[in-house]
């Protein structure tokens, strides 16, 4: 990805410096201020929400939540593993909150661990689907970058973010169920019938 970035900017740099030399520095020097202003943006948002969520965390509301996502996240992923549904729970809770950076983490270690059950290629398949498709109810970060570039209504996203990601999500999970086929338990072995040796013998 470094790469591709690094090649965008040399072409985009020589097209400029062709077509409008004069305007080659100051529309470098632009691009960073604003690159600079936008990153103490996201900063102070993500500063904000990460600690709120680390508040959360010790005063046990997330514990909280995690618990009221389990019966779902076992249902939708199809596992037991409590230290994976824990690590999945935290995963939703800060995608809700748009915090996709704070996600991360959890979500490398929900796949880390659904990677070891026995439905791991629906389960890891199912997880990479949601984040993806990802629900947020507060997308903080497109909020922030909206204040950074100066809109007046920078919330107004808020309504169209839930609505095209709820469907989004829906629609990720209904396909995800209907290509992707969970492995069934097998039937328990019953008890075998005893033989005696006398009956086998006349039988033979």
């Amino acid at each position: 990805m470094n790469a591709v970035f690094s090649v965008i900017f040399i072409l985009s740099a020589a097209v400029l410096l062709v077509l409008d030399p004069a305007e080659f520095l100051p529309a470098l020097l632009d691009g960073a201020g604003k690159s600079a202003t936008l990153c103490l943006a996201l900063l102070a948002s993500y500063a904000a929400w990460l600690g709120l969520m680390q508040l959360w965390e010790e005063s046990g509301v997330t514990r909280g939540i995690s618990r009221l996502l389990t019966p779902l996240c076992r249902k939708l992923f199809r596992t037991e593993d409590k230290e994976a549904l824990s690590a999945i729970g935290m995963n939703l809770s800060a995608n809700l909150l748009g915090i996709g950076g704070a996600a991360t983490p959890y979500g490398i270690k929900a796949a880390n661990l659904l990677e070891k059950g026995k439905n791991a290629h629906y389960s890891s398949s199912m997880l990479f689907v949601v984040n993806a498709t990802s629900l947020q109810i507060i997308p903080t970060s497109v909020v922030a970058m909206r204040v950074a570039a100066g809109s007046s209504s920078a919330a107004d996203i808020i309504l169209p973010t839930v609505l095209a990601t709820a469907f989004s999500t829906l629609l990720g999970i209904a396909l995800t169920m209907l290509f992707i086929r969970p492995r069934k338990t097998a039937p328990k072995p019953g008890p075998t019938p005893f033989r005696s040796p006398r009956t086998s013998g006349a039988e033979q």
